[in-house]
This record gives C-alpha cells, structure tokens and sequence, in this order.
C-alpha cells in the first residue's frame, strides 16, 4: 500500500525514537514467551504525528505485533536530572497479549495433544485416521482464531467503531494472521478514539546499532483495515494529487440530499483538511469500482481537468459481461469472431425514468468505446451458484453517462447487461456491479511526470 500521509516528519521522529533505544532511555520490552530472540531479529516501528483539537502536536509510537511494548528506561528516570521529557506517547496494542492469550487457551491444550497424537500415527503409518485427526484440528483451530477476531475492534477517521468481523463478512474469507496488531492500525486507531488528526505517519525497521529504514504498509495485513478507518483506498497521494480505489456504493461528488452527502471527495476533505471542496476532476458511477482522480489544489484541479477534456488521459474498464458474448444477439456483438473492435452508439437521459440512459439516433450524444474480448469466465453469485460470463477490456473515447453500461445491455449493443447492474440488468442481494476502472495514465499537475496506475481484475 502506498504510505497514506505525508512520511517524512514521521520518518525523523522514526530515527530518534531508534537512537533512544540504542541509548537505553527507552526499552522495548517483550511481552510474549519469544522474548529476546525477536529484538536480534529486528522490530518494525511506527510513529504518527497527530494534532490536538486545541492545535497541540502529539507523536505517538508502537511496535508492529504484540510481542514487544515500549516503555521509558525507570534508572535513566531516577539516575539523571538532564533528561528531556518523553516527547512520545507510547501505544498499547489494541487486544492485549493476555487476552488473546486468554481465548486461545480454550482449545489450545486439545490442539496440541492432536498434533502429537498426528505425529505418532504418522511415524506408524496410519495415513486414514492422520487425516481425520488433521480435520478435527483444523476445525479447533478456526474456532480458537474466530475467539481472537472477536475480541478486535477499531476506530475509523470519525471516531466510529468497527469489529474485525466486519470486515470479514465483507471479503468472505479469513485474514492473515496478525491482522490488527500493525504498528500503524494501533497508532491510527489510539489517534482516532481521541479525535486527533494525522499529520504524517511512517514505519521503520529497527536493528540494534544501525540506521531504521522506512517501510511502507503491508498489502497483506493494512489493506485490509486501513481503507476503512480513513474511508479512502490510497492508491497514491502528494500534496497535489491523491488518486484512490473506490469501492462499488460510494459516490464520487456528494448528492443534492444529506442522505447523499457521503462520496469520495467528501471523505478526501476529511482524510486531509484543508483540500479543495470540489476536488473529483473526473467521475465514476457510484455503483463502478476502481480508480478515481482527486485533485488537492485548485492548480491540480484545472490542469488534470485540462487533460481529461484534451482526452490526453489513458482509462480502462474491466467488466464481466452475463453471459458468452459470441452467442449474443446484439446489434453491435461480432458477427465474425473478432476479439476487439469499436463501437459508437448515440444516447441520452430519460427524464421520466432518471438516471436511466435510453438510445436515441436523433437526439442522442455518440458515446464512442474501444473493446476488447478478454474471454470467458467462469462467475461465482452470492447464492453459491454459477454461471459462464465474458470478461471485457473498455477504453471510451468519450465520457457519456452509463457509457459502458449501455453499450453492454443495450440491443443496439452486446444486448448482454453487465453483471450486477441495477439499472440495465439484474442485481441479486448482496451483488455488486461487475465494473472496473482498473486503468489509468495521465502527466502529474506540477512535476509532469507520468503517472500511471492499475489495479488486479
């Protein structure tokens, strides 16, 4: 994941929390039965400067895990008058070692009287009961960490509580062990129960001796809690720019109605205080996921929505389109095999049926879009059932409402809606819109420098 805030400020702080550890004013104790073996290992850090609601800065620290805490060295305390005052706070983990000691013992000793009896019959060959044994294991196992996820809960930007379950129904499968213990989750999350805003935020992996090097956060664990907690997927972000991945649901501009006020460029102006109110320079459909451009500085704003306009900006669109495009009967579906093409189709607004976009050869604007078959797929629904589905590349030539929808659903079209849409389609409970902007190049606002971005179908 790329680093959400500014890092350099953190980053100093970073280097002086290390020099005190070498010093010995601070120690960093071990917690758990792994005890000093780690410190030889390395520690990874995290420092995040926040302000006060009265403007006072605070630097809070946290090691990453729950194997180490910080403390201040009590016989430099009480052996030298010239020490400075702790310019640190230091952050407990979220869930204590005790009680995620506490819920895993439950079933701990039977899990380890199975792993031996595995390992006897495994030396005697007896493969068939090893087998069930292992599935009975695994059965504890899942029930002892299903104990531990419910024991973490965490703090967003404004203050709201969230459990890890959550967020585990959301993705529907289990998380990397450690989830939550990040030295960043602990610093963000300690930040957020006092309302205090993040300045800048980094980690450094520390060694005994020798100068911590940064770290930026880890996909396998932050991604999973960071967009939550500052209502944003950082893709990148500068003082000029900020780019993001928005998830299927959220709004790119808030709405007229304060039900509607929720949206990407909302949510950026409380991530980072201060940006630009109207700072969306181009948009996605609130029911489209993917990558989305926000603009920090009136500067930024006008030079990207310069590029979009000159359609010097590169986008691409994934989309699983419901069913097999070769046997579809739309008027624009290949009629001779081909695997790409470009297709324009005029539409406009149906002002008795908004948003809805309905074709009109006479008073309908050309939405223009380059293709591509990708292939056939193979999509999982909600319910568990499946169905075969055609993967598509868009790259529109033009910026049309509903644009990639309509080319898709319409008959003048594929005549094959994208899965998921609620509006051109069909969209079954807990189903989201099978539409990505997964691509996108464009030449940075200030430095000129090309940026380019992509996301995984």
């Amino acid at each position: 994941m790329f680093p959400p805030f500014e890092t350099e400020l953190a980053l100093h702080y970073g280097r002086v929390l290390a020099k005190k550890i070498d010093s010995g004013e601070y120690r960093l104790i071990p917690k758990t039965k792994p005890s000093m073996e780690r410190l030889n290992q390395g520690v990874m850090l995290g420092v995040l400067v926040c302000t006060c609601e009265n403007g006072k800065r605070v630097i809070l620290a946290a090691p990453s895990g729950i194997h180490w805490e910080l403390e201040e060295n009590c016989c430099n305390q009480n052996n030298s008058q010239s020490v400075k005052p702790n310019p640190f706070i230091f952050v407990p983990p979220v869930v204590s070692p005790e009680k995620i000691n506490e819920a895993l013992s439950k079933n701990d000793k039977e899990i380890h009287e199975l792993t031996k009896e595995i390992e006897d019959l495994k030396a005697g060959g007896f493969d068939k009961q090893v087998s069930e044994l292992k599935e009975k294991r695994t059965k504890l196992t899942t029930e002892s960490l299903s104990l531990v996820h419910c024991l973490y809960k965490f703090h967003d930007i404004k203050g709201n509580v969230f459990t890890l379950n959550e967020i585990i129904k959301e993705k529907g499968v289990l998380p990397p062990t450690g989830i939550g213990d990040c030295c960043e989750i602990k610093l963000l999350d300690y930040a957020f129960t006092k309302g205090w805003k993040a300045e800048s935020l980094a980690q450094v992996f520390y060694e005994k001796g020798k100068m911590p090097s940064f770290v930026e956060p880890c996909d396998s664990r932050c991604s999973w809690l960071l967009p939550r907690m500052l209502g944003l997927y950082v893709l990148y972000q500068d003082k000029h720019i900020c780019v993001i991945n928005k998830p299927s649901g959220l709004l790119s501009v808030p709405g007229r109605t304060e039900e509607n006020k929720d949206s990407a460029e909302t949510r950026l102006s409380i991530l980072y205080p201060g940006v630009i109110t109207q700072s969306a320079v181009h948009r996605l459909d609130m029911e489209t996921s993917g990558i989305l451009v926000l603009a920090k500085t009136e500067e930024a704003h006008r030079n990207l929505r310069l590029q979009f306009e000159n359609q010097t900006i590169e986008k691409k669109y994934t989309a699983l389109l419901s069913g097999i495009l070769e046997k579809s009967t739309g008027d624009a579906s290949p009629k001779h095999g081909e695997k790409s093409g470009e297709t324009t189709l005029p539409f406009r607004l149906d002002p008795e049926n908004r948003p809805h976009q309905i074709y009109d050869e006479i008073e309908g604007k050309p939405g223009t879009t380059q293709w591509r078959n990708l292939g056939v797929e193979t999509y999982v629904k909600p319910d568990g059932s499946k169905q075969k589905c055609t993967r598509m590349e868009y790259i529109p030539k033009t910026g049309r409402t509903h644009q990639l929808r309509l080319l898709s659903a319409s008959i003048h079209g594929f005549n094959l809606p994208i899965i998921g849409d609620s509006l051109y389609g069909t969209c079954l409970p807990g189903e989201k819109l099978q539409l990505k902007a997964f691509y996108i190049k464009f030449i940075h606002p200030v430095s000129g420098i090309e940026m380019e971005f992509s996301l995984n179908f």
